[in-house]
C-alpha cells in the first residue's frame, strides 16, 4: 500500500504504523511530497513523524477512530458493498431537508437517523442535507469547526455508517448533499500548519487567518480541498454538497477556487454517469455565483438565499432587530421582490452594511432552481440567543403561511429538520470542546454577544452544557399529537402539489405576478396556471383575483371565488387555487 504526505518544509519524514516505523522518501516528480510503500489493511493505525517530532494524523485520513488528536486509521472503500443502484436527482424540482445527525434523533448516530427516513419519505422530500459530519473534538457540536476533512465523525458511526445511511436512503429515492466547510478549521484538533502553508496571513477572516486558496504553496491546498469533495461525491455516493460561507474564501487568482471546483464536478458527474451539484451559501448577493461558466460566472449549480428568509420572517414575525431592519420597512413588498427578483439587496442601500449591497438577477436567463427558498435553517435559528424556532412564538396558521409560501414559490424549497410539524423543541448552540480554556472562551463568547444585544446573561444556554444538546434533540412523538399531526398532514399536501403540478417548478422568475397589500397584510403570486394566497393579518380580507378558479390546498374552509372574482380569506390562513 502506497502512503503519501505533503510537508514541503520537512527535511525527514517518517511513516509510523501499527507501531513500526517506515521512512519516506521524496516523490521523483511532485515537489514536497514524501512516500513510502507498506503493508496496510482496513482499520490499521497509521501517522506521521516530521522531523523527529511527534506522531501526527494524515491530513488526508480517512478516518480518525479516536477523534482529531488519535491517529489515522486505513479505509478501503472498495470493500464496502452497495446495495442500491443509483442515477441520481437533480436539483429542478428539489426538495430539500436540513438534518444535524446529532439531535436528528437523542442517540445522534446516522443509524439511528436511517430509523426516520420513512418518515421524510412520506413527507415527499427529494433529498437530505446534512449538516457537516467530519471530525471534531469531543460528542456533540454543530460540525462547523471540522478538521479531518475527508473523515466521518466517530460518535455518529464513521465512514461506513455514512455509506449505510446514504444507501438507505437512496433505497428511499432520497438523495444526499452534504454540507463541507472550505472556509476555516476548527482550531483545536488541527494539525494541517504543521504539515505546509495550508493557512495564509495574506487574508484575515472571523476565524483567524485564512486558508491558503492564493499565496505560496496554494495549488496543493486547493487540490487539497478539491481533491477532499470529489472523494465525498464519489467515494459514499453524494448527490451534491453544500458549501459553507463562500463569500469567506479569500482568494485573487484569476482562476477562482470555486471555478475550479466546479468544472471538477462536472467532469467527475460525467464520467459517472448521474447529475451532482453545488450549493453556495453565500451573503454577497452576486448572481455571478451560480451563474454559468461560460458567461463568466463560477458555475456553482445554486445557493442559499437569505434575503428571500429575511423578507419572509420580517412579514411573520415582525422583527427588525440586525440584518432585518432594512427587510422590516416593507415586508410584504420585500417579500414581493424577493419571489420576483431573487434579491432584495440587488445594489440597494444596507444599513446593517453600511453600504451599497448586491447585484441584480438577469430574471431572463437565470432559472428560479439557482436559488433555495427557506422560513428556517440551522443558522437563523441556532444564531438566535435561546435558539427558538417560529413555533415558539407563531401560531399554527402563521406556520402553515410560512409553509405556503417557501413550498409554492420559484425556488426549491427546504425545511430544517421538525420544522414540517412546528417542532416546539429549540435547536441552540452547543458544543463540546476538549480543551478547557477553549470551551470557557466559547461560553464567555456567546453570553457576552447576546448580552450586548440585551439578553440577561443567565438566560444565554451554556454551550458547553450536555442538557443544551438535550434540549436541542427532536421529539419525535410531537409529529401524532396536535397541533403537529395537522400541520405535518399541510406540509405533505403541499408537497405533493409541487411534485404534481408543474407550474410549481416552472423556473420562469420573469413569470412570477406578485400583488399585495402591505397595511392589510396579505400577498398573492400566480404561478402559471395557479395562485398563492396569504393573509398574514389577524382579521378576514377580500382579495380580488381576477378570475375563477377552484381551491386546491387551504389551511382554512375557503370559498373559491365568484364572478366578481372576490376572494375571502379568513385570519393567518393560506390557500392554492387552480384554474
Amino acid at each position: 500500500m502506497l502512503f503519501e504526505v505533503w510537508a514541503p518544509h520537512a527535511d525527514r519524514t517518517a511513516l509510523l504504523l501499527e507501531g513500526a516505523t517506515y521512512p519516506m522518501r521524496p516523490h521523483p516528480v511532485r515537489a514536497g511530497w514524501w512516500l513510502t510503500e507498506a503493508e496496510g489493511h482496513a482499520g490499521d493505525r497509521y501517522g506521521y513523524v516530521l522531523d523527529d517530532g511527534p506522531v501526527l494524523p494524515d491530513p488526508r485520513s480517512r478516518r480518525q477512530p479516536d477523534g482529531p488528536d488519535g491517529l489515522s486509521a486505513v479505509v478501503v472503500h472498495e470493500t464496502f458493498a452497495w446495495q442500491q443502484p443509483w442515477e441520481g436527482r437533480a436539483l429542478q424540482r428539489a426538495v430539500l431537508y436540513e438534518l444535524h445527525i446529532g439531535t436528528f434523533t437523542s442517540d445522534g448516530t446516522l443509524d439511528a437517523a436511517v430509523q426516520q427516513l420513512p418518515h421524510l419519505a412520506e413527507l415527499g422530500i427529494t433529498h437530505i442535507e446534512l449538516m457537516p459530519v467530519c471530525p471534531f473534538p469531543g460528542r456533540h457540536g454543530w460540525g462547523y469547526e471540522g478538521v479531518s476533512l475527508w473523515a466521518v465523525h466517530e460518535p455518529y458511526g464513521g465512514p461506513d455508517a455514512l455509506k449505510r445511511f446514504v444507501d438507505a436512503a437512496h433505497a428511499h429515492g432520497l438523495g444526499v448533499v452534504l454540507d463541507v466547510v472550505h472556509n476555516h478549521l476548527g482550531p483545536s484538533g488541527n494539525y494541517l500548519p504543521a504539515f505546509g502553508p495550508y493557512f495564509t496571513d495574506t487574508h484575515h477572516t472571523p476565524w483567524g487567518a485564512a486558508v491558503n486558496l492564493d499565496a505560496p504553496g496554494s495549488d496543493e491546498v486547493r487540490a487539497f480541498l478539491l481533491e477532499s469533495a470529489l472523494a465525498w461525491l464519489r467515494d459514499y455516493r453524494l448527490d451534491g454538497l453544500r458549501l459553507d460561507a463562500v463569500h469567506a474564501l479569500a482568494d485573487t487568482r484569476a482562476y477562482p477556487f470555486l471555478e475550479e471546483l466546479s468544472t471538477a464536478v462536472d467532469v467527475l458527474a460525467a464520467e459517472l454517469g448521474r447529475p451532482l451539484f453545488l450549493v453556495a451559501e453565500s451573503d454577497s448577493c452576486d448572481p455571478r455565483t451560480t451563474a454559468p461558466r461560460a458567461a463568466g460566472g463560477l458555475g456553482l449549480h445554486a445557493q442559499w438565499n437569505d434575503d428571500f428568509h429575511h423578507a419572509l420572517h420580517t412579514a411573520l414575525t415582525g422583527e427588525s432587530q440586525g440584518y432585518y431592519a432594512d427587510f422590516a420597512r416593507a415586508p410584504l413588498s420585500a417579500l414581493a421582490k424577493t419571489l420576483t427578483r431573487v434579491f432584495f439587496h440587488d445594489g440597494t442601500y444596507s444599513s446593517f452594511r453600511g453600504r451599497t449591497h448586491g447585484r441584480p438577477v438577469d430574471r431572463s436567463r437565470t432559472p428560479a432552481h439557482r436559488f433555495f427558498g427557506y422560513a428556517q435553517t440551522h443558522d437563523q435559528i441556532g444564531n438566535r440567543a435561546q435558539g427558538d424556532r417560529l413555533s415558539a412564538t407563531l401560531s399554527p396558521g402563521l406556520l402553515a403561511c410560512a409553509a405556503a409560501l417557501t413550498l409554492t414559490s420559484p425556488f426549491p424549497p427546504m425545511l430544517f429538520m421538525g420544522e414540517e410539524w412546528g417542532a416546539r423543541t429549540p435547536w441552540q448552540f452547543f458544543t463540546d470542546h476538549t480543551d478547557p480554556d477553549l470551551a470557557q472562551a466559547v461560553r464567555e463568547g456567546r453570553r457576552r454577544e447576546f448580552t450586548s444585544h440585551g439578553w440577561s446573561a443567565e438566560d444565554i444556554p451554556d454551550p458547553q452544557d450536555p442538557a443544551t444538546r438535550q434540549r436541542s434533540c427532536l421529539d419525535w412523538a410531537e409529529p401524532a399529537a396536535e397541533p403537529h399531526a395537522r400541520l405535518l398532514a399541510w406540509y405533505r399536501e403541499l408537497i405533493a402539489l409541487r411534485r404534481e403540478r408543474p407550474d410549481l417548478t416552472d423556473p420562469d422568475l420573469a413569470a412570477v405576478k406578485v400583488a399585495h397589500d402591505e397595511e392589510a397584510r396579505w400577498l398573492t403570486y400566480r404561478r402559471g396556471d395557479l395562485r398563492v394566497v396569504v393573509n398574514l393579518g389577524k382579521e378576514p380580507v377580500r382579495i380580488k383575483l381576477g378570475g375563477g378558479g377552484r381551491i386546491l390546498a387551504a389551511w382554512e374552509p375557503v370559498e373559491a371565488p365568484g364572478a366578481d372574482g372576490l376572494v375571502l380569506m379568513p385570519p393567518e390562513s393560506c390557500a392554492v387555487l387552480g384554474r
